[in-house]
């Protein structure tokens, strides 16, 4: 392997580790040679990811998190701030469908509190380490709709676009620290995220249309900009917002 891309010895925190995009995260940096810490909110040892890991003769650690519980997600922080974590990947999150006027505040707050607030506290815990030694590598998930607004994903758009803007925010204090800080904006990926719009067949098709690749994406897309960006290679990037998306955003 290029030593530019190669993690071997690395410690990784992978949020939202269970299934879709983060397990792949978690398995592409398991393949690169880092160690994994995974976080769901359902996930156990004995999930399929662990075993996947392991099978690349990777340790993996399962904590299970919810990550709407902000003194859960700081207990978590907490303990893995001892554990000095070489990278961070960011992934948890939720969505919640209904149009805007009609959209429940429950819904909002929860999205908010998954989808941006949780990624902020365990950051910040986590940081504290990489910060002290002049080193680290902290991944956010993006979205497209960091970039757009969307349709009836008031609370999604929104945390998502405060992804984009912390990304850049955390890039301006910790780039001169050593500590780089950039997202990945995944585009329309067939995780269960999306299945509403997967099984709608007019909204399906009108996607597919303006994605120049012609397909939906996979998780193992995302593989190697998680690594890129996880890795030496990635040094000299900062606040970079990273768009996988078959090319939507060129259209």
């Amino acid at each position: 392997m290029n030593t530019l891309f190669d993690l071997t010895g690395k410690l990784a925190v992978v949020t939202g580790a269970r299934r879709g995009i983060g397990r792949a995260m978690a398995e592409a940096l398991a393949a690169a040679g880092a160690d994994i810490i995974g976080v769901s909110a359902r996930l156990r040892p004995d999930d399929e990811v662990g075993d996947t890991i392991r099978g690349l003769g990777r340790s993996f650690e399962a904590h299970a998190v919810d990550f709407a519980d902000r003194a859960a997600v700081v207990a978590l922080g907490t303990n893995l701030t001892g554990r000095a974590p070489d990278i961070l990947v960011n992934n948890a999150g939720t969505i919640e469908r209904a149009p805007a006027a009609q959209h429940p505040l429950h819904w909002w707050d929860r999205v908010l509190e998954v989808d941006l607030s949780s990624q902020f506290v365990l950051t910040q815990l986590i940081a504290g380490p990489m910060l002290e030694r002049g080193h680290g590598k902290i991944v956010f998930t993006a979205s497209l709709l960091s970039f757009q607004g969307g349709i009836n994903v008031p609370g999604y758009t929104a945390a998502k676009s405060g992804i984009a803007g912390l990304t850049r925010a955390l890039a301006n204090e910790w780039a001169g620290r050593g500590v780089n800080v950039n997202a990945i904006a995944p585009g329309y990926i067939a995780t269960d995220n999306t299945a509403a719009l997967r099984d709608d067949p007019d909204r399906s098709r009108s996607i597919l249309e303006r994605i120049p690749a012609g397909r939906w994406g996979r998780g193992d897309d995302l593989a190697g900009a998680t690594v890129f960006l996880s890795s030496a290679a990635s040094d000299y990037v900062s606040g970079a917002i990273l768009p996988v998306d078959g090319g939507w955003l060129g259209r």
